[in-house]
């Protein structure tokens, strides 16, 4: 089971994928490749004990009105592992809140800490999820190495955070700005050498 699960979604062979999904626009938008889907909400999620042998939300857990009782629901529709992509908010490596701080506090306030996962889903193991420089998926941190593509409004469009940050302008100019002086790349001209970057994603995995 995938919830939360956007246009994206498949069926590998031999195996069967059941996509959870709460936006009937983004329903009409799967492809006609993508896996079975139903509409609902993590928080009540329209299945039986036990259903899925495993069960997966990638960087949507943080968008829940409840995020306790929707990771609740995961544990009980599955006999094995539960799954998440999401991002740690203690991490502050990223230099894009050099130019949006407001991303920052925006974390602390959505994103659960890593250790609310153990509290809500018992023994877990996390680990780092390193971005590659060319990743294609367009998540908030995923040009980390590619700033121009944050002027982009239509890249921007695609990211959460920033429909929630009222105004961006001001760290839009600084960022122009730094990239045209050459100022973006000599203050962090480290992060230009790197094939991947650890910019805050965990992988959260069930025992």
């Amino acid at each position: 089971m995938n919830v939360g699960a956007g246009a994206g979604s498949y069926e590998p062979a031999g195996r069967r994928v059941t996509a959870v999904e709460p936006s009937a626009e983004m329903i009409r938008q799967r492809a006609g490749t993508a896996a079975s889907v139903i509409q609902g909400h993590a928080e009540g999620l329209p299945f039986g004990d036990h259903s899925f042998d495993a069960s997966m939300a990638v960087l949507t857990v943080h968008h829940w009105t409840d995020k306790g009782k929707g990771l609740s629901e995961m544990r009980r529709v599955t006999r094995g592992s539960v799954v998440l992509l999401t991002f740690d908010p203690a991490q502050r490596g990223a230099w894009l809140t050099d130019y949006f701080p407001e991303l920052a506090a925006l974390d602390d306030v959505i994103m659960p800490r890593m250790t609310d996962y153990e509290t809500w889903l018992g023994p877990v193991e996390i680990s780092a999820v390193p971005v590659p420089h060319d990743c294609t998926d367009g998540f908030l941190y995923a040009y980390w190495r590619r700033p121009a593509a944050y002027l982009d409004v239509k890249i921007r469009a695609a990211m959460s955070s920033f429909w929630t940050l009222e105004n961006v302008s001001e760290g839009l100019k600084r960022l122009e700005d730094d990239l045209n002086s050459g100022a973006w790349a000599q203050r962090y001209s480290k992060v230009l050498d790197l094939e991947e970057c650890d910019v805050g994603y965990r992988l959260v995995v069930t025992k």
